[in-house]
């Protein structure tokens, strides 16, 4: 499996997809901007563009060519899916300390990038998981109907999670009023946010697995 995650990387995956998070964690910096964009950029730039590479590359009958397992297969496609998404999610997290340096008096109208946020960030990109690998995997190489399925869940979560946190009391106590000094909270749900990330990839993961076994490759 150590081999397949590292053909994808050094073979697979465009070197700019490794940059592009560098790039993205930049719009932390901006003032007051939607946050939630620079994660969701990785479901509309990186997955369509990268698994459109594997199905031009041919990348499907080149893997099974190989001594490796069906199972091995899928276990390092996610694998490499999670590395760029954790990828993305650091470089913002770093990135956002120094946006609470650069504005420390800012008025959020949208969610500020405190540990809460990160929390629902990984629950976003948690249902973007779900529904993207076990949708692709009915085939393993149509990969449109599934980008568009998990993006537009991603999409939905994202915008009513905002929108409770701006409509409903408790939730803008916790994103904006008294909760953001509740060092507590925050990491708790930011914890929750990453057991959900990790619980949801592994569903995605088994529901793939059973899936892709019974894809006939020609």
């Amino acid at each position: 499996m150590y081999n397949l995650v590292m053909k994808d990387l050094k073979l697979g995956v465009n070197p700019w997809f490794f940059a592009l998070p560098l790039i993205l964690g930049g719009l932390m910096l901006i003032p007051g901007w939607l946050y939630f964009l620079v994660p969701l950029y990785f479901c509309f730039i990186t997955v369509p563009n990268m698994f459109g590479g594997f199905k031009s590359q041919n990348d499907l009958m080149f893997s099974t060519m190989m001594p490796v397992t069906k199972t091995d297969i899928v276990k390092s496609r996610v694998a490499v899916i999670v590395i760029l998404e954790l990828m993305h999610l650091v470089v913002a997290m770093i990135c956002s300390i120094f946006t609470f340096l650069l504005y420390p008096h800012l008025t959020y109208i949208f969610f500020a990038p405190h540990m809460g946020f990160w929390g629902l960030c990984f629950i976003m990109l948690a249902l973007f998981n779900l529904i993207f690998i076990s949708m692709y995997y009915r085939t393993a190489y149509k990969y449109g109907a599934a980008t568009t399925a998990s993006t537009a869940a991603a999409i939905l979560f994202a915008g009513a999670a905002q929108w409770a946190g701006i409509q409903y009391p408790w939730m803008n106590d916790i994103f904006y009023g008294s909760g953001l000094d509740n060092t507590a909270l925050q990491l708790s749900i930011l914890i929750a946010g990453i057991l959900i990330f990790v619980a949801l990839t592994l569903i995605a993961y088994r529901i793939a697995v059973k899936r892709f076994l019974k894809v006939e490759i020609l």
